[in-house]
């Protein structure tokens, strides 16, 4: 999937490094620096794709997803908002289904800078009856930052609800989460654990208490990949597992075992903007080789 984003016909030049294209109904800006190359679908402003020079792909990007107005993408990152999980209807919020504005862009030998903005409408006001901007900017090089800035006067949840690209489910461990979670998989029971989680079946998981920096160690693609997260409460950790996956439609039975989900979230602390100051909610992320 992340070489055929990259095949793509040019639709639209914007600089030499930038692009935007379409992939099936979704228009898309492509990056292709000496650095790094990444994509970000208008619809949701969801990063689909980064890609460090010399790197295996850190995103996973299902398959079988669609790229279709209005449909949820499985893959890349996400933007939960204006709430998290089944709060209410879409799940996960509208922000990830509706396009955004491609707003600006900057460039250095570095990497790419760019930034969306999704504005409230009379169709957001359907599922949500508040005024807001919310703008995401992504820094987009050897590192990759993503900052999403909520304006307006409210109090929600919200999540970076990222899929990262490993070798083997099985053998990855990840570190930094701290020991007491939110089992969601064992109807909502409180839960603790003792050094890195290991996943041996389904998981899905709310961490209450975790550091600033998780660590996904990937002995598969002889990488760690490090999440650093800012103005975060929690951290989600989520796979489906071999079970579950068999019923997700937009995930090939296989796809759980290249991808796992650690989300930089606001859930168990509101996510609250107010009119003297945004929300804030950030992460970071490092590649380290192992071997």
């Amino acid at each position: 999937m992340n070489d055929k984003i990259f095949a793509l016909p040019i639709s639209k030049p914007v600089t030499s490094t930038i692009s935007q294209r379409r992939l099936d109904q979704l228009p898309v800006i492509v990056v292709e620096h000496p650095q790094v190359r990444a994509a970000v679908a208008l619809q949701g402003a969801h990063l689909l794709s980064w890609q460090p020079t010399g790197e295996a792909p850190v995103l996973w990007l299902s398959d079988n997803t669609e790229f279709t107005e209005q449909v949820a993408i499985r893959g890349g990152i996400p933007i939960c908002f204006p709430w998290f999980g089944p709060f209410s209807t879409p799940n996960h919020g509208f922000a990830r289904l509706l396009p955004w504005e491609f707003t600006s862009h900057s460039e250095d030998e570095h990497g790419v800078q760019l930034a969306f903005t999704l504005r409230d409408s009379a169709q957001t006001r359907e599922y949500w009856p508040h005024e807001f901007t919310l703008i995401a900017r992504f820094t987009l090089g050897k590192e990759s930052r993503i900052e999403l800035e909520a304006h307006g006067d409210y109090s929600i949840t919200s999540a970076l609800h990222t899929y990262f690209h490993i070798g083997d489910i099985g053998r990855i461990a990840i570190g930094g989460l701290g020991e007491r979670f939110i089992d969601k998989v064992n109807q909502g029971e409180i839960a603790s654990q003792q050094g890195d989680l290991v996943f041996t079946g389904r998981t899905d998981r709310i961490y209450t208490h975790p550091q600033a920096i998780s660590v996904i160690d990937d002995p598969a693609l002889q990488r760690a990949i490090e999440v650093h997260h800012d103005h975060h409460s929690d951290v989600v950790s989520w796979n489906p597992g071999a079970e579950l996956s068999h019923t997700i439609g937009d995930m090939t039975d296989e796809g759980y075992k290249t991808f796992v989900c650690v989300e930089t979230a606001r859930i168990n602390q509101p996510f609250t903007a107010t009119l003297r100051s945004p929300a804030r909610l950030s992460a970071t992320l490092r590649i380290r080789k192992t071997a």
